[in-house]
């Protein structure tokens, strides 16, 4: 599945799972550019891409904001050359119990997890329509999928997410571009780590009793943004250990 000659965009990649699926990415021949908010964890993403070989800028932006997408994309277009894969992995989460979530806290949730998959997509898929090829994968959650209690905003941001995976699958179905989506399941990452959840307990209660990697949902990402993937369109990639058979 080489991606040789492409240029993938992975927003929120300075550390966690947008770090692994920039990593694997770049290992099997894009040019990959790193978005991320954090300078350092951009930079540092980048440096190890390129310490392997590989091909990757750092790029500093804000993907829910219209004026930081137009210069993260402008860079990696100078730098790099015109996109053709997309990863929309930037996102935040928080537990809250539905009354306590403020109508601020609402707002900034789906302004960061729905609106800036909007915002990026929007940028970046003229570039795929040129070309008549483009590979878009949306990182939702399975939180969407069933539901989770002190996650309202958050599983309904990523449903979100979920629906606008479908829209576009079908509005560019005939023009080269796929459009699917990856919900993680229990992935342990430094976001869930700064989280209320003990780790070692809850991965003890899955089906496979480990929690997943951010190279589980990596892989999988490497599978969609592939040539051989063609024909997989406005699908749901679960990745989750069988956690949730849906």
């Amino acid at each position: 599945m080489s991606l040789q000659g492409k240029v993938a965009v992975v927003t929120g990649a300075g550390r966690g799972i947008g770090q692994a699926i920039a990593t694997v990415l770049a290992a099997r021949g894009a040019s990959v550019a790193v978005w991320d908010l954090n300078h350092e964890g951009a930079e540092k993403t980048a440096a190890a891409i390129q310490e392997a070989g590989g091909t990757a800028i750092a790029v500093v932006g804000d993907a829910a904001a219209a004026a930081g997408v137009a210069e993260a994309a402008a860079r990696t277009r100078a730098e790099l050359g015109r996109v053709s894969i997309l990863v929309n992995n930037a996102g935040i989460t928080a537990y809250q119990p539905f009354t306590s979530i403020s109508e601020d806290a609402w707002d900034r949730m789906i302004g960061v997890n729905l609106k800036g998959p909007f915002l990026v997509t929007k940028e970046l898929v003229p570039d795929m329509l040129e070309a008549g090829w483009g590979r878009i994968v949306n990182i939702s959650s399975s939180s969407a999928q069933t539901g989770a209690p002190s996650m309202a905003h958050y599983a309904s941001s990523k449903g979100g997410v979920i629906s606008l995976t479908r829209a576009l699958a079908i509005e560019y179905a005939d023009q080269g571009i796929t459009v699917n989506h990856v919900p993680p399941g229990f992935i342990d990452t430094p976001l869930v780590r700064e989280g209320p959840i003990d780790v070692e307990a809850a991965a003890a209660h899955m089906p496979m009793k480990r929690a997943g990697s951010p190279e589980d949902v990596a892989y999988a990402v490497a599978y969609l943004a592939s040539e051989e993937a063609g024909y997989v369109t406005g699908q749901t990639f679960s990745v989750n250990g069988g956690r949730h058979l849906v």
